[in-house]
């Protein structure tokens, strides 16, 4: 078998070429999965931080409720840099249903409270969608 001398390292040539090509697309996609990544865990930092800043808002109005029976809400409350919102509370019967809202850079969380109006112990305490 005669072998052309010009077209011997043309194999060895295109196979480094497609493997180097193969190569750098993975890297560019790990590459972007960690940039990415990074974003997924401020985004569930920021959503902590909301659901504190909701739970303290909820706690600050069982307070409100406890020094004075006929609290009605609806206030803001300024918590370091952040603030949640007290709706205005709802009376059913002998509960009390007790609704805050905190957002921190689009992560919201919203709680929803109901609590007995005798004793203000906690009924119910969940995270709902939207009221």
């Amino acid at each position: 078998m005669n072998i052309n001398k010009n077209n011997s390292g043309f194999i060895a040539i295109t196979s480094a070429i497609v493997i180097s090509a193969l190569l750098m697309a993975i890297m560019f996609a790990l590459s972007f999965r960690g940039f990415f990544g990074r974003f997924d865990i401020l985004d569930s930092e920021y959503k902590e931080r909301s659901a504190g800043l909701a739970e303290a808002c909820a706690e600050n109005a069982m307070l409100r409720l406890v020094q004075d029976i006929n609290y009605v809400g609806d206030e803001i409350f300024s918590i370091g840099v952040d603030s949640c919102r007290v709706r205005p509370i709802l009376t059913a019967g002998s509960e009390k249903k007790i609704e805050t809202t905190a957002s921190v850079q689009n992560a919201v969380t919203n709680i929803e409270v109901i609590v007995d109006d005798g004793d203000i112990s906690v009924v119910s305490w969940q995270e709902v969608a939207n009221f």
